[in-house]
């Protein structure tokens, strides 16, 4: 009753891989056990025996120590061959597929595993296709037995069907030693696909009295060497080129090598022609041989190039490019004299062609931008803007040059329009302004940005513009279609033309000095006949205040109409007026005439 461990030794055990029985070291619970103790069995053994003679027969021997199934058969496995049939729908060399697999039936616990040798560069997941577990043979869960598995039989595993078409011999001979009758084996069944594969290609050799392994024995490391020239001057940018044709007499193949010079602008590209046969005569080919896409094949080919189609002094056509050969070196002069007993071969001096100059023909303007910026394209591939006088620029910097003109137009209405027109002496450039005026209807601003304008009757190729010396009072201008007639200019124009009056004509200088000449007189009689212009400027300010308070007692007087009223009268924009005409709108407009400040004014 004191006992609490019950625990018993072990008596199984491997040694070199092979099971065996040994006795117990201690009893049950760790309890000492004698040396000398016999087992239970031999006790029983012991105590059955009796003599024959005396006690008469003897009893039964007891049963033989129970060996368990995982002991028996360890490491006992059956073999099958089997293969299975797969559909291949997505293919058009072959309609299925034959898989070799191998069936393996572990007897230790009824497990099986199939597994498919791996094929190299096959493109399927082989190895094993079905792990070792006991594999059910029916909808009920029984699993297969190895009485199920017999050759030339059809099994279905997990809804694929193999055919085992053979066993290895310990799988016969234990199935055998079961009393199961085993089926004559079967042939296993190749991949119909992998058959095609492993076929070697057919080689469609014609028979021939010409040895190819002798010419190359005897010619290998011959090679006959041409100097020649491909004139290619009819082309654009072409000319005449060196080259060099090797023959190789070993396979009657020809190369064609460039010929490089120092700075000669072309990329260092050896070889022309490939090393290849050349075909000399090709049969007719029909209108519709796509021969952009596929090359010429042997059967086109009448002839091919040999050695005795190349000789010194005579053009020979390789592949569309006709070459004159002038020289050989002295290895193909010998080769010639032996073969073919041509014994001619003087060098062709070759004369280099002089290149006729063609000539620059500068095209016309096309109308965009300036012309000389235009022209820029016709002398360098990458234009630069042309060239400007810097001292000129420098010394007429914000140097501008002011007129007056009106436009000339057949409408009454534009032929009171009156422009600013200003040459720019720094660039020779001019702008075109329209002041505002209110009511007029007419939007005011800019009406030509700064550019030069060419002459009438100019060509595009070599235009002449407008300068200030073509700016006379009263002359008539044309800017791109529009005509303007000079009517005043501004003071500082006839000063720079006075100051610079080499620089320009006399008859341009002549009509500025006619123009100013009458405002100069009128101005030297005003200073003439006006008392105040000799006083003080306090005493005119208070001029000034008295004809200003004089016309706030007026509040009737509208100062936006007498303003239209004086530059209407003043027609040529001069901004003078006689005393009777001043005299008469004051009395027309109802401005009271003060006799003493009329006559200080």
């Amino acid at each position: 009753p004191q006992k609490t461990s019950f625990h018993r030794s072990q008596t199984l055990g491997y040694r070199n891989g092979f099971a065996f029985f040994r006795l117990p070291t201690v009893g049950i619970g760790g309890e000492r056990l004698y040396v000398n103790q016999l087992s239970q069995a031999e006790l029983d053994e012991f105590s059955n025996v009796r003599p024959a003679l005396t006690y008469g027969p003897a009893k039964r021997a007891p049963p033989s120590v129970f060996v368990p199934a995982h002991v028996a058969f360890d490491k006992k496995i059956l073999k099958f061959d089997a293969y299975f049939r797969e559909d291949v729908p997505l293919s058009a060399e072959e309609h299925f597929r034959i898989r070799q697999v191998c069936i393996y039936y572990f007897l230790e616990d009824d497990s099986m595993s199939i597994i498919e040798p791996v094929v190299c560069n096959s493109g399927l997941p082989q190895g094993k296709l079905v792990r070792r577990h006991r594999v059910p043979k029916n909808n009920h869960g029984d699993p297969y037995h190895w009485k199920d598995l017999n050759r030339g039989i059809n099994i279905t595993i997990y809804g694929r069907t193999y055919r085992i078409v053979d066993c290895d011999p310990f799988t016969q001979g234990f199935l055998e030693s079961q009393g199961i009758e085993l089926n004559p084996p079967e042939e296993m069944v190749s991949d119909p696909y992998t058959e095609m594969r492993r076929m070697p290609p057919r080689k469609y050799v014609t028979p021939s009295n010409f040895d190819q392994f002798k010419q190359f024995l005897t010619y290998d490391k011959q090679v006959l060497r041409f100097y020649a020239m491909w004139d290619d001057t009819k082309s654009m940018f072409g000319e005449n080129r060196p080259f060099i044709i090797h023959y190789y007499l070993a396979d009657d193949t020809v190369e064609v090598r460039e010929v490089h010079k120092q700075n000669d602008g072309r990329d260092p590209f050896p070889i022309l022609i490939r090393r290849q046969r050349l075909p000399k005569t090709i049969a007719d080919k029909k209108k519709t041989f796509p021969s952009c896409v596929l090359e010429i094949s042997d059967h086109e080919v009448l002839e091919w190039f040999t050695a005795k189609d190349f000789a010194v002094g005579k053009s020979t056509t390789l592949l569309g490019r006709t070459f004159f050969i002038y020289d050989c070196d002295e290895f193909t002069r010998n080769f010639y004299r032996d073969k073919f007993g041509i014994t001619d071969f003087q060098p062709v001096e070759i004369k280099k062609k002089t290149l006729e100059e063609v000539p620059q023909e500068i095209p016309p303007y096309n109308g965009f931008g300036f012309v000389e910026d235009s022209l820029q394209n016709c002398f360098s591939l990458f234009p630069k803007p042309p060239r400007k006088n810097i001292i000129k620029m420098l010394e007429n910097h914000l140097k501008v040059l002011r007129y007056q003109v009106a436009l000339e137009s057949p409408n009454p209405e534009d032929r009171k329009r009156r422009f600013i027109l200003s040459y720019f002496l720094a660039d020779d450039m001019i702008s075109i302004y329209e002041p505002q005026i209110r009511n007029s209807g007419i939007i005011g601003g800019k009406y030509l940005g700064k550019t030069r304008v060419a002459k009438p009757g100019s060509t595009p190729d070599n235009p002449t513009y407008y300068g200030p010396s073509d700016f006379t009072i009263g002359s008539t201008i044309e800017v791109f279609g529009h005509r303007f007639v000079i009517t005043d200019a501004d003071k500082y124009v006839l000063n720079y033309m006075e100051s610079n009056a080499e620089s320009f004509p006399e008859a341009t200088l002549q009509s500025l000095r006619d123009h100013f000449r009458p405002r100069q007189v009128a101005k030297e009689a005003a200073n003439s006949d006006s008392p105040t212009l000799g006083t003080s400027k306090p005493e005119l300010d208070e001029l000034i205040g008295q004809v200003q308070e004089e016309l706030k007692l007026h509040k009737s007087l509208n100062s936006k109409i007498m303003r239209e009223a004086f530059c209407q009268c003043d027609e040529d924009g001069f901004g003078i007026l006689d005393k009777a005409k001043f005299l008469a709108l004051c009395d027309s407009l109802g401005v009271p005439t003060n006799a003493s400040l009329v006559s200080k004014v």
